[in-house]
């Protein structure tokens, strides 16, 4: 096995942890990872490389909008759901994983408490608006798990 592979492998399996440990973007590791194996071997052909760009991407936008869809799915507003997801995002760099679920949680909790002055219901919004995000990693592993798992299946098979 060449370099340009292990590091095209390399790349794919962080795509996979990328999923579960902050600030790897795991979509976008697999999205490189795929097209440096691609580039160098020439697999998977045109179909499969295709579905699986796809798929990376899938992962890159679940990666990305993981704040505001959790957000939005709770029933918040579009404008509660995209502020939650913002503050998730810049929260994730000081607090990781735990910063994002805080940012978003407490941002939902925040601006429903603000708008209804209903502890319970701000809770219970918060909270499925924190499920979601949670929901996403456990979506952004299966994405790139597929990606991995072609990749592997291509290389080894």
């Amino acid at each position: 096995m060449d370099l340009l592979v292990a590091a095209a492998l390399a790349l794919l399996v962080l795509g996979v942890a990328g999923s579960v440990l902050p600030l790897l973007p795991s979509g976008a590791l697999s999205f490189v990872g795929l097209l440096v194996y691609w580039w160098q071997t020439g697999q998977p052909g045109p179909l499969l490389l295709a579905a699986l760009v796809g798929v990376s991407v899938l992962a890159v936008a679940v990666d990305w909008l993981a704040g505001f869809v959790g957000a939005r799915a709770s029933g918040v507003d579009t404008r509660t759901s995209i502020l939650a997801g913002l503050v998730g995002f810049v929260l994730l760099f000081p607090g990781g994983p735990l910063g994002l679920l805080l940012g978003v949680a407490g941002t939902v909790f925040a601006v429903e408490f603000r708008a209804n002055r209903d502890a319970e219901a701000s809770a219970r919004r918060a909270a499925y608006a924190t499920v979601g995000v949670v929901a996403s990693a456990g979506m952004q592993v299966v994405l790139t798990a597929v990606v991995l798992g072609a990749v592997l299946w291509v290389q080894f098979l």
